[in-house]
């Protein structure tokens, strides 16, 4: 392995015995991640490598709140600690925290049944009012929007961000995070991604349907340009990258909610819509609303969030959408295809729910 973890230094650290395996999980586009088997156990062992995120500070105030939230009853996997009483250990200039082993899967919306979405909704309205409970509140002041991860799949701990799946989340240049995208900012976005797409050589397919999609937004924003959102609502601590890869069930029940890293303050509600979007989308783009109906329900209830709250988080979230481009700007600015998977369903989403806006904002708030 390339970036192979110095296995001896950090077994020493936990006291956990002699490594025995180590295989790299799928690695996540912000963090690695290794399947780890020694001669007291398995363990995840995660290398914080994402410099935005691999602060031991940070690090250790995310181990503090899974472990709190353990306390509480939350289905988290906090980090072990070391011989020296922390759980963060750098070597190297590397963070690295070490796991116990959660065996699970992942499952997306499509594999939940309507009792499974109001139990999801409620588990992220628990995950947020406990969160109220543990996290400081002094100072909370809402973070600014990250710029475009992703997420990989398919493994026990696969890392991720809250552009999973058909998702995504507010990236378009010009962002404010009391307003959200200007969209003079994101017609000027589109025009350069335009130029991309016209000097793309050889020409195909995920260029033609870029170009249409391009264009069909351009003239979905001129039409919608006066709609952008005031501020935000009701802010607290968050997950933060609450997705389908960040969530491990056994035996049909949440078994651990994984990946930290994204830990912040940000508007609540905000993060209850973008996680329904996530995972209850369809692959032709457009929402199961009777899973979101159930989904929103119950983290209301958990979460104590009303109906205007959640009304308002839907249209910042559809505005995120509208202004979005990241899976292309990854495509064509930095030669990254690896959600171009995504980009059908996504860029699908956007037209659907602009077009069914009333009864998405229903679905949630209803």
């Amino acid at each position: 392995m390339s970036h192979a973890p110095p296995l001896g230094a950090l077994l020493r650290q936990y006291a956990a015995g002699s490594a025995l395996t180590c295989d790299p999980v799928e690695q996540g586009l912000l963090n690695r991640g290794y399947r780890l088997r020694t001669t007291r156990g398995r363990y995840f062992l995660k290398h914080h490598f994402d410099p935005e995120t691999a602060d031991p500070a940070a690090i250790a105030r995310q181990h503090r709140a899974t472990q709190r939230l353990a306390d509480l009853g939350v289905p988290v996997a906090p980090p072990l600690t070391g011989t020296d009483g922390r759980t963060v250990a750098v070597i190297r200039g590397h963070a690295y925290a070490l796991h116990p082993w959660i065996d699970g899967r992942h499952r997306h919306g499509g594999q939940l049944t309507t009792r499974q979405c109001a139990r999801l909704g409620a588990l992220l309205g628990v995950v947020h009012a406990s969160l109220e409970r543990v996290m400081p509140t002094q100072g909370r002041t809402p973070a600014r929007p990250t710029d475009a991860t992703g997420a990989t799949e398919g493994s026990a701990r696969a890392e991720g961000s809250a552009r999973a799946g058909a998702g995504g989340s507010a990236a378009a240049e010009g962002v404010d995070p009391a307003r959200g995208a200007d969209p003079a900012d994101t017609f000027a976005l589109i025009d350069r991604l335009l130029a991309r797409v016209r000097r793309h050589r050889p020409h195909d397919a995920f260029d033609e349907l870029a170009r249409h999609r391009l264009l069909e937004r351009r003239a979905l924003l001129e039409r919608h340009a006066d709609r952008r959102p005031p501020q935000g609502g009701s802010v607290g601590w968050v997950h933060g990258d609450f997705h389908p890869f960040n969530l491990l069930y056994r035996d049909g029940e949440p078994a651990a909610i994984v990946d930290w890293d994204r830990l912040g303050v940000h508007p609540r509600a905000e993060e209850a819509v973008r996680a329904a979007v996530i995972f209850f989308v369809r692959p032709v783009g457009a929402l199961d609303l009777a899973k979101v109906r159930a989904y929103a329900r119950a983290y209301r209830r958990t979460a104590g969030a009303g109906p205007a709250e959640l009304a308002a988080a839907v249209h910042r979230v559809w505005w995120e959408r509208l202004n979005d481009f990241w899976m292309l700007r990854w495509h064509y600015e930095r030669g990254d295809t690896r959600a171009d998977p995504q980009f059908p369903a996504a860029s699908a989403l956007a037209v659907w729910w602009t077009r069914e806006y009333d009864t998405v904002c229903e679905a949630f708030a209803g």
